[in-house]
């Protein structure tokens, strides 16, 4: 039997952040694993479908605004201490799996400290919010990211050395060994809702963008491929993500070859995923795992990204990479005539088979918390 505390409700899969506790839950319930969940819930509301793959679902009020403020500890952290669950997490000895940096405030509580317990590393968040500082608008956001940043900084470095940490990329390992002195920390791959290869032979008629476009990253991708590769070039993009801006919905409808699907259903993007001649993914944030690429990889054609959507990852033998707007025009256009066969799902199946394998990974999850 094991402890999860989840930062958010993982389910429904309409984001990246819960993909791989969703994944990694069903992997675990699927290997013999006893699972009490602990979810802070801001919105989400509890899901029905969580208690199939756990014993136990608890969900707790995340403390938003300033009753989740403090000067010493990172917001995403502060606005999670929940002593209901900490009194809960007491009761017993039960190993801990922390889903996030956010999932970390019961360090602080010295009934801890000789529990055993896992982070898993969703991305160095001191880079992740510097990152989104730089493309965001809003001076008030802006202003916020490079604080959290600077609180996130010294807080990892504080907590790299407490406890075993699982981080989802090589890259990310690297930083936090040789920033954070952490001497616990190693690559588990991120567990994924598919296994399969579904990405269809042949031709489609457009390119694909999708992301969440609520967060600025996204925005910054969608603005350079409209403005920089777009524009000129009069290959039909289209532009999925949830919750657009008025501005975005104004920018993507500018031009008559390029249109923007706002708050697609899973089946809708699935769809659109399948159909599309090209998936074009640049990162303008180079930490993490882009889970959006992988989803292409698994059920579309052709990826064209750049080296930020792949470094520290496998992936890039199966990408067409480009960095400027005129080598990415140029890829497009070979591409987009160009048929999607059966050597390159070969290729996927070999590369994402022996990375991204559930069943290998899970084993590698139970060994820590063990």
């Amino acid at each position: 039997m094991i402890h999860i505390i989840s930062h958010d409700v993982p389910y429904p899969l309409d984001y990246g952040g819960v993909i791989d506790i969703f994944s990694s839950i069903k992997a675990l319930n699927e290997a013999g694993v006893g699972i009490i969940l602990h979810c802070f819930d801001y919105g989400r509301g509890p899901q029905p479908e969580l208690n199939k793959y756990c014993r136990e679902v608890y969900y707790y009020e995340r403390q938003e605004g300033h009753k989740g403020f403090s000067f010493s500890l990172p917001y995403m952290v502060a606005s999670r201490s929940n002593p209901e669950l900490l009194n809960r997490l007491a009761e017993d000895d039960y190993p801990i799996l922390l889903q996030g940096v956010h999932c970390t405030f019961l360090l602080q509580d010295e009934r801890f400290t000789k529990r055993k317990m896992v982070l898993r590393l969703f991305n160095v968040e001191s880079r992740y919010y510097r990152q989104l500082s730089k493309h965001e608008r809003s001076l008030a956001k802006k202003a916020y990211y490079l604080n959290e940043s600077r609180l996130l900084c010294s807080y990892e470095a504080k907590i790299a050395g407490r406890l075993p940490i699982l981080a989802l990329s090589d890259k990310d390992t690297r930083y936090y060994k040789e920033k954070f002195n952490a001497s616990q920390v190693t690559t588990v791959p991120v567990f994924l809702p598919h296994q399969q290869i579904r990405s269809s032979e042949g031709a489609g008629s457009f390119c694909l963008y999708h992301g969440n476009l609520d967060v600025a990253e996204n925005n910054k991708a969608v603005e350079w491929l409209l403005d920089k590769v777009f524009d000129e070039m009069k290959i039909p993009l289209v532009i999925a993500g949830k919750n657009p801006s008025s501005r975005m919905e104004r920018l993507a409808h500018l031009r008559t070859h390029t249109c923007l699907v706002a708050n697609p259903e899973e089946r809708e993007l699935d769809d659109l995923i399948a159909k599309a001649q090209i998936n074009i993914l640049p990162s303008f944030n180079e930490t993490g795992v882009k889970l959006k690429l992988l989803n292409a990889l698994y059920n579309g054609r052709h990826c064209v990204v750049n080296d930020a959507a792949v470094d520290g990852t496998p992936l890039a033998a199966l990408c067409h990479i480009a960095e400027t707007p005129a080598a990415m025009q140029r890829i497009v256009q070979q591409l987009f005539h160009l048929p999607f066969g059966e050597e390159e799902i070969n290729l996927r199946k070999n590369v994402l088979n022996e990375h991204y394998n559930n069943a290998g990974n899970v084993k590698k999850l139970i060994a820590f918390l063990q």
